[in-house]
């Protein structure tokens, strides 16, 4: 009994040992898919909703920050996605209405251990409240998840922050830092976005400022392999290769080791998922 005993704890610190040294990657996604608006026409969310899904499936996405997502988007988006549940409400009543920068995630990969919801204001426990001198109300969502294929457990936030408001743009990447602290309890740190910043611009500046012992890193400096072009943002493809910025971003802790970052320029023909291209890193945590 005792040498069973001893065979079975062998096993288990043996599989515990490969497990360590092979750790499971996760593959990461920010996809800011442009809210439903007449406004857009041939490009308006119910010509490109099957699109902006299939998007995400091929890619093998475990887990992403989206933005500009409507109710009536975060619900086509689930149905196209088979197998993926969501946290995350409505930036302007804290339920249902307005856009919502929620976090989706596959149900038979994560659990969510613990979530919730702060806006980028004053007072970031009211729902709908346009913070500083921002020109739209500001939400972000966060979760502690645990991995059922690995047991580690990591913190992720996904937000959009205001274009316009350049006090309420600093501020609002200011609270997301200490939040960030506040939350993520010492575990492994993803932040996705639409940070509407370009890498020299301020509130990246404030993110990933290294005399911040709480600063994060764009996942993209220090991937293993960098793929794909130098922008994010092509309005539908009418901007040009050369002319596109980068305003998307996953950032990342220092527990973080990324093997990868990629924009993805996927589209047919003409037509594009979203005026923004989703950002895809896989990353691999302790």
């Amino acid at each position: 009994m005792k040498r069973l005993l001893y065979l079975i704890v062998a096993l288990v610190a043996t599989a515990s040992s490969v497990m360590a040294k092979n750790p499971v990657s996760i593959n990461v996604m920010t996809f800011n898919i442009r809210l439903d608006t007449p406004v857009d026409k041939e490009n308006q969310w119910c010509h490109r909703s099957t699109y902006a899904a299939e998007v995400v499936r091929f890619h093998n996405v475990d887990i992403f920050g989206a933005q500009e997502v409507l109710h009536n988007q975060l619900i086509d988006l689930l149905d196209g996605l088979n197998g993926y549940a969501y946290v995350g409400v409505g930036r302007t009543d804290g339920k249902e209405k307005g856009e919502y920068s929620p976090i989706i995630y596959k149900k038979d990969r994560f659990s969510v251990e613990s979530s919730g919801n702060f806006w980028l204001s004053e007072d970031m426990n009211a729902p709908g409240v346009k913070g500083w001198d921002a020109a739209c109300e500001r939400v972000a969502t966060w979760a502690i998840m645990r991995d059922k294929r690995s047991g580690s457990r990591f913190f992720m936030l996904n937000t959009h922050l205001d274009h316009m408001g350049k006090v309420a743009r600093h501020e609002g990447a200011k609270l997301v830092i200490e939040q960030v602290h506040k939350l993520s309890k010492g575990l492994p740190v993803f932040v996705t976005g639409d940070f509407n910043a370009t890498p020299d611009d301020d509130p990246i500046k404030v993110i990933t400022n290294p005399d911040d012992p709480w600063h994060l890193t764009h996942s993209r400096d220090i991937a293993e392999l960098r793929y794909g072009i130098e922008g994010t943002f092509q309005n539908f493809g009418r901007i040009p290769v050369e002319e596109m910025q980068w305003i998307d971003y996953i950032f990342v802790s220092d527990k973080v080791r990324v093997l990868r970052n990629g924009a993805i320029t996927d589209h047919k023909g003409w037509q594009y998922p979203s005026d923004h291209l989703p950002v895809i890193a896989e990353v691999v945590i302790p």
